[in-house]
């Protein structure tokens, strides 16, 4: 049994969902998504689903902003709000790296980008007992804030369904098929079964690599380690900004409920895993760490607790930042290696690969596709922060 399609998108997450939705945006509807799974049911789920466009490289900073605008009006365009939350983004820094701080909201300025330095006494009002002593400065951007990876994903599913793109859930890809002049031209199932396709979009996320392998193309991505603890301080908390501390290396969010999420900006020893066999929990010493970390920030918690963690894996290559292009085979695509960023850029990632895949270019401005090449890494020109901060890791 065979199928065509004139577009197969292999992985039914966030991304791959996006790119589909967008396709039908330009008229494109023989568009086919295949997932091993359910949708979502990947990294997509572990998401943190924060909003910003706080970025050092003006191509992640641009894909970002542009992604703004779709999760403001997903309600007229999907028919469904995603849950996002515009509860604003901010960033701290200590004395070290307010240079850099400035440098980069310059830069995000430049691009149309919404957001200000603000002084750490303005950065305590925004979130009340917070510890701002160590704060030498503070960038805030009003339009950001909070979302939900798995409700955007089958936003975008949903409306991508109703303009005619088939889903195949439960299907596993087992291999990439190659034709006539070295050219990827579908891909096979678990089942037997085989689909070709004029282009193959590979959007897998951590499981890139093996397909990658079935037709000899090495796809530099790993899968790190990510680890994420609930916290209740004792009382719901207010309304607040998503916040990355770059002082204490840990970024804060608001759960629904009133509970904090705190995940890990510290990626000086990166942790790698098998994708398909990780414990979903959170080791003792990352517990601790959060603890201290937390108890420094927020000093005055009335009756802080841990409720619960869990683990997911952050899709990283060598620089940080996806991979969004041709790969070295003529026929397959790449949107991979997302590294962190894939939930605030999705929307503009799928509108980037629509474009480059219909029209060979961009529409949207600051954005460099040379910035996301497969290529770079053997160029030896990765795609790195303008202005890095000190201590802060790779995501930025």
């Amino acid at each position: 049994m065979t199928e065509t399609a004139q577009y197969l998108i292999i992985g039914g997450g966030l991304e791959g969902l996006s790119i589909a939705w967008n396709l039908t945006e330009r008229g494109e509807t023989d568009v086919l998504v295949v997932e091993k799974d359910t949708l979502c049911s990947g990294m997509t789920g572990k998401s943190s689903g924060i909003v910003r466009c706080h970025y050092g490289s003006p191509t992640m900073a641009a894909l970002s902003w542009h992604s703004i605008p779709v999760f403001e009006n997903a309600g007229e365009l999907l028919g469904d709000d995603m849950g996002f939350r515009q509860c604003g983004y901010a960033v701290i820094v200590g004395d070290e790296n307010v240079a850099p701080l400035r440098a980069n909201v310059a830069m995000q300025q430049s691009l149309g980008i919404e957001t200000e330095l603000i002084t750490p006494d303005r950065m305590a009002e925004l979130w009340p007992g917070l510890n701002v002593e160590d704060v030498a400065a503070a960038a805030w951007e009003p339009r950001g804030g909070r979302g939900e990876a798995y409700m955007t994903g089958m936003a975008f599913a949903a409306a991508a369904r109703a303009r005619g793109v088939r889903v195949r859930q439960s299907t596993r890809v087992v291999s990439l098929l190659r034709g006539c002049g070295d050219r990827v031209v579908g891909a096979e199932f678990a089942d037997g079964t085989e689909v070709y396709a004029e282009h193959v979009i590979l959007a897998t996320g951590v499981w890139a690599p093996q397909l990658g392998a079935t037709v000899g193309i090495d796809i530099p991505v790993r899968a790190q380690r990510a680890q994420l603890v609930m916290v209740d301080q004792g009382e719901p908390l207010g309304q607040v900004p998503t916040l990355s501390d770059l002082v204490g290396l840990q970024y804060l969010c608001r759960e629904p409920n009133g509970e904090i999420l705190a995940g890990n900006s510290d990626h000086a020893a990166p942790q790698y895993i098998d994708p398909d066999a990780y414990a979903n929990r959170a080791d003792s010493s990352t517990v601790e760490k959060v603890v201290e970390r937390l108890m420094h920030r927020l000093p005055d918690m009335p009756d802080p607790s841990i409720t619960g963690s869990y683990v997911g894996a952050y899709d990283t290559t060598p620089d940080y930042n996806p991979i969004i292009g041709p790969s070295p085979i003529e026929g397959l695509f790449l949107a991979v290696g997302f590294s962190g960023h894939g939930f605030k850029m999705a929307p503009a990632v799928g509108r980037l690969v629509a474009e480059l895949l219909t029209e060979g270019t961009t529409t949207m401005s600051g954005v460099d596709p040379a910035d996301c090449r497969y290529a770079r890494f053997a160029e030896g020109r990765p795609t790195t922060s303008l202005h890095p901060y000190a201590g802060a890791g790779e995501m930025r």
